[in-house]
């Protein structure tokens, strides 16, 4: 995931039984009942058609046995880190059988389970419900997931399943309707369509789970690097139909993606794979991986405007290598064997870590970023840690294993509290380890030999390969005898009060800083409407002066600033991010102090800066006589039009 949660069903009951008993079931254990047979298919079928009044309309029919009978809402989602099933979203419950409403009672502790008497005579249970989209432009799949013209469905929010047994056992026959004219675009392979349905070949629920579909009125799919076997399917529903109209030059990055991915991993552990991708201005920025597809969501322009498509640039990348490090590959502690077993974190750095950084290989590499960027990504990432104080008291691995709640952390003081850093520090050190690959192998090895030997294998449909830190150590020392578990624990285990930095000095690199902003970093202020002032004043500011941000002991911060607060003026002038950077300018030639008028909630108070040291931005340069391995990292594998390796 791209970067960072749901309700249960209920157990039915036979209306003539007594609310008291449906008081004991509620305190039974889980595996106290008799499952259904696992042979019978359960028929799910999802109503989008309101899809555009945030309302989803499903259906279940679950086969079952007379007694007792526990319903599950998915609870822990795989690539969201945490109990993240959005079941606060579901109304309207019913559950009946032989057209007799039953009764039903949610456990007492577990709240993502539901009881529920199934009477004599019943074979049946008819589930029905009513899943209320958000209207929330933040979050991951329980964020806003449609629009009047659009609209994207997570099957884990629209289905419970019976307890008892390995979830892999149970097979669903899944049909969706969609509005009128609109398209879509899954992994699912489908049956038939038929009377406004689409109607899936049958799944099992980890397959169904791990297969959304988006769909939509303007929607365009395009055929990836139609030369290589399995297909590639790049599915776009946008809010108007010039969203979808990608340049040429832009949809070749996304061919060259596929053909490098490949020549990288050396193997495919898919079927088909397919890219989601879903543009408005109306859903929340993210990315969810699959094993067969990614769930992609960004800006309505994303593929038309320059500078978003520079923001977006590793999103797919990122997406797509979570097929190969994450799903094909798994840490064994969130390889888990249904959807109410919690899952434990602490290999986010190897899951979104490693990722992070393939992802920035990869978009290199297709050239979605050019090389400046991808240098200029570098050096953004390295000095946001490098600068942040809360490395000082909170180790890498806590990042992981809190990842749960840091998901959903304020911004305010987020460089003290730390966030979900897993992500951008994994990075760093995994490019430090291609760097000590590539130096004690005199150039013959690279990372690039530790993913194709640890992620490649045979290649065929999806399959889970779990691992634990020893398994990811062993691996390590195949490619290049080292001493790896040093390595990893100094970096991820000990508290580090400087960043790794060792990938980009032993890459033929330096970080400093620049007293003015590249373009790579200009285009993202554009892109985010955010400004970074955290290397000169301590602040970081959006684009109607809001601070999101401050670095503690920051030049702002000693002055008495903190997040929360709103720039109205600098230096009497009203407040604009250019005049602020001529403030900074200027305090650096007069010496005389910044003058910032600020509001605190209902209140007003001037805060003077007294900061000499004027812009700052990162910058990466060349070490004169070092060797450049860093621009070999970033170089394309793949020859043009192909998926071999040169």
């Amino acid at each position: 995931m791209r970067t960072r949660r749901r309700p249960v069903p209920a157990l039915l009951c036979f209306a003539a039984l007594a609310f008291a008993a449906l008081t004991l079931l509620a305190a039974r254990p889980l595996s106290a009942e008799r499952p259904p047979s696992a042979a019978d298919p359960i028929r799910l079928r999802v109503d989008l058609t309101d899809a555009t009044r945030r309302l989803i309309h499903a259906s279940l029919e679950i086969p079952v046995h007379p007694g007792e009978v526990t319903l599950f809402y998915p609870k822990w989602i795989p690539g969201e880190h945490g109990p993240t099933g959005p079941i606060q979203n579901v109304a309207g419950l019913r559950v009946s059988a032989n057209g007799r409403t039953l009764p039903w009672r949610r456990d007492l502790v577990e709240m993502y389970a539901i009881r529920v008497l199934v009477p004599e005579g019943a074979r049946m249970l008819d589930v029905s419900l009513d899943f209320l989209l958000s209207g929330d432009v933040a979050g991951f799949t329980f964020g806003a997931s449609s629009t009047s013209n659009l609209a994207v469905l997570n099957w884990n929010q629209v289905l419970f399943y019976p307890t008892g047994f390995p979830v892999e056992t149970l097979v669903y026959e899944a049909a969706v309707k969609l509005p009128p004219g609109w398209s879509y675009g899954t992994a699912l392979p489908v049956a038939r369509e038929s009377g406004g349905w689409i109607e899936f070949k049958p799944a099992p629920l980890v397959t169904l789970i791990d297969s959304p579909v988006n769909a939509g009125r303007y929607f365009r799919t395009i055929a990836l690097a139609p030369e290589i076997s399995p297909r590639h399917l790049l599915h776009i529903a946008a809010d108007s139909r010039e969203a979808t109209d990608m340049p040429r030059e832009e949809e070749q990055h996304y061919h060259r993606l596929v053909r490098e991915a490949l020549a990288l991993f050396g193997a495919h552990h898919y079927r088909e794979y397919h890219f989601l991708y879903t543009l408005s201005d109306h859903v929340p920025f993210f990315g969810l991986e699959h094993h067969e597809s990614s769930d992609n969501r960004g800006k309505e322009r994303s593929l038309i405007d320059e500078d978003q498509e520079v923001r977006m640039a590793d999103l797919l990348p990122h997406e797509f290598a979570h097929s190969w490090n994450g799903k094909y590959r798994r840490p064994a502690d969130l390889a888990t064997p249904n959807y109410e077993v919690p899952m434990q974190t602490d290999l986010l750095w190897v899951y979104e870590g490693l990722t992070q950084y393939l992802g920035w290989i990869l978009a290199s590499r297709s050239g979605l970023l050019n090389p400046e960027q991808a240098r200029d990504y570098l050096a953004e990432t390295a000095a946001a840690l490098d600068n942040e104080p809360g490395r000082t008291w909170r180790p890498l691995l806590d990042t992981a294993v809190s990842a749960q709640f840091l998901y959903g952390a304020e911004r305010s003081w987020d460089a003290w509290r730390r966030g979900v850093d897993f992500y951008d520090e994994s990075l760093l050190f995994w490019l430090e380890a291609d760097a000590i690959i590539r130096a004690e192998s005199k150039g013959q090895r690279s990372l690039d030999d530790f993913c194709r030997r640890f992620h490649g294998g045979e290649s065929g449909p999806p399959a889970v390969k779990p691992y634990t830190f020893e398994d990811v150590v062993a691996t390590m020392n195949e490619v290049q005898p080292y001493d790896w578990r040093k390595f990893f624990t100094e970096r991820v285990v000990d508290v580090q009060p400087r960043a790794p930095l060792g990938g980009i000095t032993r890459g033929g690199w330096k970080l400093t800083y620049s007293d003015s902003a590249s373009a790579y970093q200009k285009t993202l202020e554009k892109a985010r409407k955010r400004f970074d002032f955290k290397y000169s004043l301590g602040l970081y500011l959006n684009d109607e002066g809001e601070v999101l941000d401050a670095l503690p002991k920051s030049s702002a911060v000693l002055a008495g600033m903190s997040p929360g607060m709103k720039l109205i003026a600098v230096n009497g002038k009203q407040w604009t991010d250019d005049v602020l950077r001529e403030a900074i300018r200027a305090a650096a030639r007069s010496r005389a102090p910044i003058e910032i008028l600020a509001q605190n909630g209902e209140f007003y108070a001037t805060y003077k800066i007294d900061y000499k040291g004027g812009e700052r931005y990162p910058k990466l340069v060349r070490v004169e006589g070092a060797p450049d391995l860093l621009s070999r990292d970033l170089a394309p594998l793949a020859a043009t039009g192909s998926g071999t390796k040169r």
